[in-house]
């Protein structure tokens, strides 16, 4: 059964150098201990307060779930000529490690949660962006070729991330995002990819299988979850009524919120209704 839940937002995460401190949403449930910790990357203009059918859930079946606000996002209004901006996507996964390093003092502000996290069990996830985001810290490298795998991480669920780059960009991703060229040969951590069959986007000359390069590409134990009929939304995790949503499918957000929850609390053998999706596993 679902746990109440509490949110604190917005946290402020001291972040020098960033220009902008860093803000957080954190969510839990109001009863339980030893609660495992999400740290999740919203999608391209989304916020901390986005993607609530998923936060809201995970919190209300266990977990700790911790959104910072990247700079890109439209709560912001980061001028397109700001000199950060070129930087957004290292920034990005600095957000990330900046919610992991203040773990204890996020948990802190949220009335009743001090000392019930379980800080060294964490998973980072990720939408679009966020997934690539995220991915970083699972060990995918991006064109600079840092090495940004976070030890502290165990899993991860990756929506709809995005494929290879190089000749798989559309000529409009290759001038304005080149960054979007991931190598996934060393992402060796566990993850749950998420992919929609009907996910066409206008970054790729691909079709929607550019969405499962993270799985194909990608050694270690991997899950593959391809959702029948699905865009980009995935039918609908960005927010209830968001109108971002092309495929607004309430049974299809019912079975990504089960899986990725049953994923990140372990569980090794996953089952999709046949109907909505399929399951592949390697490693």
């Amino acid at each position: 059964m679902p746990t109440p839940v509490v949110s604190v937002h917005p946290i402020t995460v001291p972040a020098p150098g960033r220009g902008t401190d860093l803000t957080v949403r954190v969510s839990a449930p109001t009863t339980g201990d030893h609660l495992p910790v999400v740290v999740f990357s919203h999608g391209f203009s989304q916020s901390a307060t986005s993607y609530e059918p998923l936060a809201g859930y995970w919190a209300a079946h266990g977990f700790v779930v911790v959104q910072p606000t990247h700079l890109d996002s439209r709560t912001l209004g980061l001028a397109p000529d700001d000199p950060r901006t070129p930087d957004i996507h290292r920034i990005r996964v600095e957000d990330l490690v900046r919610s992991i390093d203040h773990l204890d003092a996020l948990t802190a502000a949220v009335p009743g949660l001090a000392g019930r996290a379980d800080t060294g069990s964490i998973a980072v996830a990720g939408h679009s962006w966020g997934a690539q985001t995220a991915s970083v810290l699972l060990g995918a490298r991006t064109p600079d070729g840092r090495d940004r795998t976070d030890p502290r991480v165990a899993r991860g669920v990756l929506l709809a991330i995005t494929g290879t780059g190089g000749a798989d960009l559309s000529p409009f991703a290759a001038e304005h995002f080149p960054f979007m060229s991931p190598d996934f040969d060393a992402m060796k951590a566990p993850a749950l990819i998420v992919a929609g069959d009907h996910d066409q986007s206008l970054l790729s000359v691909r079709g929607p299988d550019w969405f499962t390069d993270a799985y194909h590409l990608s050694p270690g134990p991997k899950t593959l979850l391809t959702l029948f009929g699905a865009e980009h939304s995935l039918g609908g995790i960005s927010g209830y009524a968001a109108a971002e949503t092309t495929d607004e499918h309430p049974a299809r957000v019912a079975l990504v919120q089960r899986l990725t929850t049953a994923y990140l609390h372990g569980a090794a053998d996953l089952e999709a209704d046949p109907e909505l999706g399929r399951i592949e596993q390697h490693g």
